[in-house]
């Protein structure tokens, strides 16, 4: 088989850059290890920033977004019983839009079968070669069989634990890591969330996240230690702890009941650089991972497949320029954001080891921020997303 652009990963950055490039009339095939229905069952984000929602708008996928999807003015700060609402809106003339990170792929799968575009799904060891001269290539195995894709360019959309940053030689790479020492335990359920907006919560016991897929589908959060274990937590367990650490008045509002899905996931910072190899590219997951705060993951991969998608469109009427600076633009935006994602969950999160003093600063951080319309601005202009490439 040979293409214009070979995609490895079908999870959301795969697949938007591929119907961007789609829409581009540039030819592309993914290639993705894992099952669709796999793929699908990954419960992830679902807080979209009005970048993302524009990208969906421009790849043609955005049609039951419009129709399903929640537009959010603002959002919520607790500290203990107190309640700051940053109005999104007023503050930057923006908005975010929740929808579950579930469905984005939904339709992006749904719209790539529609155009009868080339995925390949439950390959296996998937190999990127050749990125480094004038004949890039993938290959794989299925069905017993050596299967190989022809391409100018490899898209490495394939996560955090994908082939393509692990092919690449050491050297080629510096990586910066920060990992947290708590994790997140969350619970999906079929039940009117507490409060119409998001609320982010720092209490004695810890943080929480109350949010929502829908208006009948809750989402929330609680920080835990990292050797915790979901099956530790009963569903009467997890209720009972999220009422004593949501504002008194938002857990009056509380509705509890049994959880579709419970799981623990740990908080990290990471970047690798650069994000070009000869015609190798990295985007999302691949090259960076933010803490959850601030649900800056999804976003941040919708921004380099973005920019990736123009940059390739570019190279195929006839300029390098964006390709060139494909690297250098990405992680502009990309360190931006694990900056904001590194000082909410500063803000929000009990730390093991900065005590009683790590405590008043926090309480100092959050009292500024209700006094102060610049600070809630800056927050604000963050949450709601940067321009693409900024």
């Amino acid at each position: 088989m040979r293409t214009q652009v070979a995609i490895v990963g079908a999870g959301p950055a795969g697949l938007l850059l591929g119907a961007l490039l789609h829409r581009a009339g540039v030819a592309n095939v993914i290639v993705e290890q894992r099952s669709a229905d796999y793929v699908l069952g990954r419960i992830r984000a679902g807080v979209l920033e009005q970048v993302t929602v524009d990208l969906l708008h421009e790849a043609g996928v955005a049609s039951r977004l419009q129709a399903e999807g929640l537009p959010h003015d603002g959002f919520e700060l607790s500290f203990g019983a107190e309640r700051l609402r940053i109005d999104l809106r007023a503050l930057t003339g923006r908005r975010v839009t929740v929808y579950g990170q579930t469905e984005v792929t939904r339709d992006l799968m749904a719209h790539r079968a529609a155009a009868g575009l080339a995925t390949v799904y439950e390959a296996e060891q998937v190999q990127p070669q050749g990125w480094d001269g004038d004949r890039p290539r993938l290959t794989w195995r299925q069905g017993g069989a050596e299967q190989r894709l022809d391409a100018d360019f490899i898209a490495g959309c394939d996560g955090f634990h994908g082939v393509c940053r692990a092919t690449l030689p050491a050297a080629a790479l510096r990586t910066f890591e920060k990992v947290y020492p708590f994790g997140w335990l969350g619970v999906l359920a079929d039940t009117p969330p507490v409060n119409h907006e998001l609320i982010y919560g720092r209490s004695e016991r810890g943080f929480t996240l109350a949010s929502m897929r829908s208006a009948t589908r809750s989402r929330y959060y609680l920080q835990c230690p990292l050797d915790d274990r979901p099956e530790a937590w009963s569903d009467e367990a997890f209720w009972a702890e999220l009422a004593r650490r949501l504002p008194p008045d938002a857990a009056a509002q509380l509705v509890t009941g049994a959880s579709i899905e419970k799981s623990i996931a740990p908080l990290r910072s990471f970047v690798a650089e650069p994000m070009r190899f000869g015609r190798l590219f990295l985007a999302g997951d691949a090259a960076h991972i933010v803490p959850p705060t601030g649900a800056k993951g999804l976003n941040l991969a919708a921004a380099d497949v973005g920019l990736l998608a123009r940059a390739l469109a570019e190279h195929y009427g006839g300029s390098d320029a964006g390709i060139d600076h494909y690297s250098a633009r990405a992680l502009a935006r990309v360190w931006k954001a694990e900056r904001f994602s590194w000082w909410f969950t500063s803000l929000m999160h009990r730390f093991p080891d900065t005590g009683e003093f790590g405590a008043r600063l926090q309480r100092a951080e959050f009292d500024y921020l209700c006094g102060s319309t610049a600070a809630q601005t800056a927050l604000a202009e963050n949450y709601v997303g940067l321009p693409l490439g900024a």
